[in-house]
């Protein structure tokens, strides 16, 4: 008899970044709001990491972390109230890829893969993004993103640029 993988212990991945003001200030009070009522509720944490710019370069650098999430609110609704944190903390939306108060995202919701015009999980982005697959792998290493381990995502490409802080 063989012996079952035990499921994870969460349910959604969610990727937080900010490169305004207090960096680390502002994704730990990102990770408070999201839990605040208690749906969402935090089960592991990454370190922080400091990594460059992506998508516009001449912008301040930024602070990253993952965080791993046990809920039973749907996806959309979990994406709703990771907008509702961005707002909350007063996130303009001026540029794409541009400066942020914070960013906070879907990640993977479980094992579903959605493909709508306002949710994309697994995130469309995760395979190209050191600053998402390093801090992944402190809490995910062995999650699955279409078809091979974070850790293989991460091995593919150049994390270089992202560096634990303190």
């Amino acid at each position: 008899m063989t012996e079952e993988a035990l499921p994870a212990a969460y349910d959604a991945l969610i990727g937080i970044g900010s490169n305004v003001g207090d960096k680390a200030g502002n994704i730990a009070r990102a990770v408070g709001l999201l839990c605040a009522d208690g749906a969402v509720r935090l089960v592991a944490m990454s370190r922080l990491y400091r990594s460059a710019p992506w998508g516009i370069l001449e912008q301040d650098w930024f602070v990253n972390g993952a965080a791993g999430v046990a809920t039973e609110v749907t996806p959309h609704e979990l994406l709703r109230r990771c907008l509702a944190v961005e707002d909350a903390m007063g996130r303009v939306r001026s540029v794409k890829w541009g400066p942020r108060l914070v960013d906070v995202d879907v990640l993977t919701y479980r094992a579903e893969t959605i493909d709508m015009p306002d949710l994309k999980v697994p995130h469309p982005f995760i395979e190209k993004r050191s600053f998402v697959l390093v801090p992944l792998l402190d809490i995910a290493a062995d999650e699955i993103v279409r078809g091979r381990a974070v850790r293989d995502l991460a091995a593919a490409i150049d994390t270089s640029d992202c560096v634990p802080l303190g």
